[in-house]
């Protein structure tokens, strides 16, 4: 059963703790919070149990970071250590981030506006009050 994650000598971890090991959430607490509104698939299935274990072979699928993220578990990790060490234990499988032009039309809604366009900042409204104050 190599790779399915539920062989011998396979050491699973807790799903909130692998996202903080990972770096992938700052917090435990958080990781809890996240897991429970149903935004953590484990390999295609919606699990809200923040105590559901993962392990080598297992495939996340996150909706965080206001995008999709899909990760394949290589290492559930033992302590939470630098960034290099958190990028070992998973393999990223996302797909890649759309260029602006592709974003869906909710994204494409939003209104863009030019520089210098909208209301003045601090620094032109005091400009604009010294020109006053000249004259």
């Amino acid at each position: 059963m190599a790779g399915t994650g539920t062989g011998p000598g396979i050491r699973k971890e807790r799903l909130d703790k692998f996202l903080f090991f990972s770096r992938a959430i700052k917090s435990r607490t958080l990781a809890q919070k996240i897991i429970e509104t149903g935004a953590i698939r484990v390999n295609s299935e919606k699990t809200i149990d923040s105590d559901h274990k993962v392990g080598a072979g297992d495939v996340l699928t996150m909706a965080i970071h206001n995008r999709i993220v899909v990760w394949k578990i290589l290492d559930a990790g033992t302590r939470r250590g630098p960034a290099s060490e958190a990028q070992g234990l998973y393999e990223d499988l996302s797909p890649p981030v759309l260029p602006k032009a592709e974003r869906s039309p909710y994204e494409a809604a939003i209104a863009q506006r030019d520089d210098g366009a909208g209301r003045p900042t601090k620094r032109e409204r005091r400009e604009t009050d010294r020109l006053k104050d000249d004259e």
